[in-house]
């Protein structure tokens, strides 16, 4: 590969009439899949377009290409090979939810060579290269809040164009042999988080694809990519903690001077013990749709219990809450395990008793916002930023003094 290309089709170097029937294809089955996505449980469908460069490995049968091309009387002495290149691709695709995406794109896997050597004296030369358009269902598995484990399995329609040249006892024959067919493709990566409208991959794939004489031969391809989302919902940033005051005891009643007749005052009725109420964004503790806690999470649950330091409380009531989207079942899962998360934490790390932690979840049905204020029922960027409000988790602390 000596230059990268200008146009998709032209650089592809696909006849114009194939090239149109795949552009259609690919394009046809996009168009029917987009419908909205699913569930809610990751981030929201989005688009997204990237470049990856890397380097490519050809897994040529060589010696075979080569003696193919031999006449009679023609035997292989020796052979060297060259069957490393830059490769690269330029894809596009839709994340229709967490765990599922449809991809498609151009790739361009290098070129390889060999040098053979014949009795009687002679040479044959040869250079392959090859090229065309993929569809992949890529899988992807969130493994924190920015790590993402990918794999991936498709087809392709490839051209592999080769080239001959040869001096002595041999003949070439056809110097420039082309083929075009499909083929399949499969490949395991990672993929990093670096904001909401950039991700990098680190990605090895296999392309199964024949060469030009009648053989079948893989090529292993490693890239680096940059990923462009496109819609992405971003990460909402972290809403400041409300932290209520800090508790203040009230003095003790001073002693009413007894009377004459030495009779006792009666007791004064106990005032009710003072009550603490703090709320905790559900962005700023965990990544959407997740349990886990985020550094924020942990940053802000840290200062809370230090702040309880040397209060004596009765009861924390933990209460976990979501905004509408998605199922009612999956928000009431979702909101008990927040809530059970923020007791683990609490009693962990804030060293907090547990048999006076309580927890709770509420779902979706104590929201903040009006279904006036937030209108829709798709889940869209917008809605969900609009609906930051609702996930939250609510913290009730009851104390003696």
């Amino acid at each position: 590969m000596k230059t990268a290309p200008t146009l998709l089709c032209k650089a592809a170097g696909i006849a114009p009439t194939t090239t149109a029937a795949m552009a259609t294809a690919i394009a046809s089955l996009l168009v029917s899949l987009s419908a909205p996505a699913l569930a809610q449980g990751g981030d929201s469908a989005y688009y997204y377009g990237g470049l990856s460069v890397g380097q490519s490995r050809a897994k040529l049968n060589e010696e075979r290409m080569a003696t193919d091309k031999f006449g009679p009387g023609v035997s292989l002495t020796g052979i060297e090979k060259d069957n490393k290149d830059i490769g690269y691709k330029i894809f596009g695709g839709k994340q229709w939810s967490r765990n599922f995406a449809i991809e498609t794109g151009y790739f361009r896997l290098g070129e390889s060579s060999f040098n053979a050597t014949t009795a009687p004296a002679g040479t044959l030369n040869g250079r392959v290269r090859v090229q065309g358009l993929n569809l992949d269902l890529v899988g992807t598995l969130p493994l924190t809040d920015n790590l993402t484990a990918l794999a991936r399995v498709g087809g392709h329609y490839a051209q592999t164009r080769d080239n001959f040249s040869a001096s002595g006892a041999v003949a070439a024959g056809n110097p420039s042999p082309r083929h075009n067919g499909g083929g399949y493709k499969a490949g395991v990566g990672l993929q990093y988080a670096l904001g909401a409208s950039m991700l990098v991959r680190g990605e090895l794939e296999r392309y199964r694809v024949d060469d030009a004489v009648g053989h079948r031969s893989n090529i292993d391809m490693g890239t680096i990519s940059l990923v462009f989302p496109f819609g992405r919902a971003p990460a909402a940033a972290p809403r400041p903690v409300a932290m209520a005051a800090p508790m203040v005891m009230a003095p003790a009643p001073a002693p009413r001077p007894a009377p004459v007749a030495v009779a006792v005052a009666p007791a004064a009725a106990p005032a009710p013990p003072p009550r603490r109420r703090v709320s905790f964004s559900a962005e700023s503790l965990f990544g959407f749709g997740q349990t886990s806690l985020r550094a924020e999470g942990i940053a802000a649950l840290d200062k809370f219990a230090k702040e309880l330091t040397g209060t004596q409380f009765d009861t924390i009531a933990v209460e976990g809450h979501t905004d509408r989207l998605g199922s009612s079942a999956f928000n009431q899962r979702l909101s008990e395990q927040r809530a059970l998360a923020v007791k683990a934490y609490l009693v962990d790390s804030g060293r907090l008793d547990p048999l006076k932690i309580s927890t709770a979840g509420k779902g979706e049905t104590v929201p903040v916002t009006t279904a006036a204020e937030c209108k829709g029922t798709r889940q869209t960027p917008a809605l969900i930023f609009c609906l930051q409000r609702d996930r939250r988790v609510d913290v009730e602390v009851t104390a003696t003094r």
